[in-house]
């Protein structure tokens, strides 16, 4: 799923291609273009109406449930979400980089800690919304969103537990499914977008109660931790052709990543700017 971790993987010949790490390169860099435009989104949309006062200016875009007028608590906690929603975005793309953590080990655990601090509080926060303030179409959405973020709030205290046994290896591990799963919120809109291009919407139902609405309401986070899983095992023990089979699924991975955030931009995200 990203650029990390040579220290996973079993030495290799110099002589030989390490194709296996430079798909996973590819698929970084195509994540962080798509997520780097929703960071702009988050920032140009939520952060302007927030800090201006524009409350009500939330439910400019389509939203389950935004502003509320009368609703301090509800209004405050969304407010949080979405704001936070940048700050662990942008954070998360920085904690995956090695040079970073290689030539500056104090912004790695710094923005490590943050990070860790930004995916509990989305995760809680998500889990109030849903089942506090009632923010889900289809009960299958509120479930996959606290599949979500039982999974978020487990990779996190996986990933700080091994990180003060100094495990850094595993601690590593932790940190990139904890990546994948956190990051589901983005990974829903950008497969939103990509199996649109693709089916012209097949499966979509006006109130995302279709079965495909069903299935990457829980797909959103497992398929990118199921690949993230591939890529760690078989960096760590795989077979040359179970790394070729692993490089070449990134690759692809990341082609339908750059169709989906371009498509996400130009329709979900750009127009409300």
């Amino acid at each position: 799923m990203a650029t990390i971790d040579t220290s996973i993987a079993p030495t290799k010949l110099a002589r030989r291609t390490d194709w296996l790490g430079r798909a996973a390169t590819f698929c970084y860099l195509t994540i962080a273009a798509g997520q780097l435009l929703f960071v702009a989104f988050i920032l140009l949309y939520y952060y302007v109406r927030t800090l201006t006062g524009n409350f009500a200016g939330w439910n400019d875009k389509p939203i389950i449930t935004g502003y509320v007028a009368g609703d301090t608590a509800g209004n405050i906690f969304f407010a949080v979400h979405v704001l936070m929603a940048a700050v662990i975005t942008f954070g998360g793309l920085v904690q995956l980089v090695p040079a970073i953590r290689t030539r500056w080990p104090a912004l790695h655990r710094w923005n490590g800690r943050l990070y860790l601090v930004s995916a509990l509080t989305l995760a809680l926060g998500g889990l109030w919304m849903t089942w506090g303030r009632g923010s889900w179409l289809v009960l299958a959405g509120a479930f996959g969103i606290t599949l979500d973020a039982l999974l978020i709030i487990g990779f996190a205290a996986l990933a700080w537990q091994a990180a003060r046994a100094r495990q850094f290896v595993d601690h590593r591990r932790w940190a990139i499914r904890l990546f994948a799963v956190a990051s589901a919120v983005w990974f829903m809109r950008v497969g939103y977008m990509a199996w649109g291009m693709a089916t012209g919407g097949a499966g979509i139902g006006k109130a995302l109660d279709g079965p495909f609405d069903i299935f990457l309401a829980f797909a959103n986070s497992l398929i990118p931790l199921a690949i993230a899983e591939l890529y760690l095992r078989t960096g760590a023990r795989g077979t040359p052709a179970a790394r070729k089979g692993v490089a070449a699924l990134l690759i692809v991975c990341g082609l339908i990543i750059l169709a989906g955030s371009g498509g996400a931009w130009m329709m979900m995200w750009g127009p409300y700017i």
